[in-house]
This record gives structure tokens, sequence and C-alpha cells, in this order.
């Protein structure tokens, strides 16, 4: 087995690639490369020589059209030097069995690019949507995750609970009709819920930051190894980035974060 590869999409407004980048590192992966979006479109950069497509948060394009939107369109329709789609190049990456994790901004592109949920494993066609938070502001808190145990999410493969910081003014999660919403339940493509300090799910603010519908905080497609959820993992991968570190002396040094990096970076080496 050769090395295991990163690679973190950076540019246009998003602005938690270096983080993204560390905690990948932490995770175990051997090489971790940071590229602009640009270096993708003129064909510098293959999103195919890596392993790990890792789409950070920020705020693509100054959220013009919606968060994630403009950029959605970007990666759906652009055409590469060679005469190819783009948007083959990430069809053909999830086929080959390989990673995609979007956080906050990158969540949001991967609604938006229709490869989230993906149901009946199609892509690129947009079943739900984050928008506007029910507060009607910008939310920067922690909050408590639970997680579906029975998701097929191999980022959270072993993980029950976390405890991540959120920021973001359209995280709340809404589907297109009450059949999306039950064949992802029924799929178990809920992965990630906003909970209480006791662990369970809940529509309650601010332990729900947005409102997002049945307290949805992240979610997978079939395979489990597309994955995006609105708070910041990477955000956590020291026990100094906790609010609290100082009245916790006795917290693991490593952040709870970094777990779903290495769960990422397990699955690919048995497998590449």
């Amino acid at each position: 087995m050769g090395d295991v590869r990163a690679i973190v999409v950076a540019g246009n407004g998003i602005n938690c690639e270096m983080e993204m980048a560390h905690a990948c590192r932490l995770g175990g992966f051997e090489q971790v490369d940071i590229c602009f979006i640009y270096d993708i479109l003129r064909g510098e950069v293959d999103p195919e020589d890596y392993h790990l497509l890792c789409l950070p948060g920020g705020f693509l394009d100054g959220d013009d059209l919606g968060s994630a939107k403009a950029a959605a369109v970007t990666w759906r329709y652009s055409i590469l030097p060679d005469g190819h789609e783009l948007a083959d190049s990430v069809f053909h990456f999830i086929e080959q069995g390989k990673l995609i994790l979007g956080c906050c901004n990158g969540f949001q592109l991967l609604v938006k690019l229709g490869l989230l949920p993906a149901l009946d494993m199609v892509y690129f066609d947009q079943h739900v949507t984050l928008t506007q938070n029910d507060s009607g502001r910008f939310e920067d808190r922690w909050v408590n995750l639970v997680v579906n145990p029975k998701t097929p999410c191999v980022f959270l493969d072993g993980i029950d609970r976390l405890y991540l910081p959120v920021r973001h003014g359209e995280g709340k999660l809404v589907v297109g009709s009450d059949e999306v919403l039950s064949k992802m339940r029924q799929r178990q493509l809920i992965a990630l819920r906003y909970a209480t300090a006791n662990g369970e799910p809940t529509m309650s603010y601010p332990a729900n930051p947005n409102g997002s519908i049945d307290a949805i905080a992240g979610i997978c497609d079939e395979s489990g190894r597309v994955f995006g959820l609105m708070p910041h993992p990477e955000a956590f991968l020291h026990y100094t980035n906790y609010p609290q570190w100082q009245r916790h002396k006795t917290m693991p040094e490593e952040g709870q974060g970094v777990a779903v990096f290495r769960n990422a970076y397990q699955y690919l080496k048995k497998r590449f």
C-alpha cells in the first residue's frame, strides 16, 4: 500500500483550509496538499490523484445566490482543458471508492451540487438545501452532537457523541418533500444530529442552532463515503481549542475532531 493522499480545496472565500489540512495530517494522511480551485480548473491539479477530497468552510463567492450556490454551478458545469467536465471527474472519484468530506460551506456545496444525499445513488440531483438560520443571525457556538448508530458513514465509525463548534448563517437543512425525508430516515443517511447535553436529538434553540429539520447536523450518501456536516471537526483538534479547557485539566490532549479524519484515513489505508 502506498501513501494515502488528501486534497484540500481553497480559494474564492474559503477560509478553513489550513485547519482542514492539519486535521488530515493528524488523522494519519501521508500527503496533504492545499490547492486552489483554479488549479483544478486549469488542469494543473487532478483530484483523482488523491483519495480524500476535502471541501472546507468559509464564504464561497461571498455567498452570492445563497451559500455555495455559485460554486456549485462552477463544479457542475466547468469544462477542463482535456475536454472532460469537472463533474465527471468528481463522479469517477466517487466510483473509485474514494471519500469526500464537506464541512460548513463545504457541506452547503455538496448539497447544492447534488452530491448529498444522492438518493438511489443518483448524483448531481438536488433534493435538499441549507438556508438561513431560524434565529435570523449568524450562529457561533459549540454544540452537542449525537451519531446515528446505524449510519453507513465511514467518517463516524465508532463515534457516539461529538462536541464541536458551529459558525454559520445558513445552516438550516430543509428537504424538497416528505418523501425525501422518509428515504433519508429509512436508509440511515441522517448521520449526525444536534442534541442536548444528555445526547437526545433536539429542535430547541440554541442546542439546535439553526432549526434544521429532524435536528439534522450532517448527512451522508448511501455508500457512506460522501459526508457533509455543518459543525467543524477541524476546529477541535487539540484540547486547547475547547472553550473551557482551563477548567478541564484532565481532558485528553487530542480534540474530538481528529477521530473523524482518522476514520477516513484508516478506511482508505485498507483499500488503496
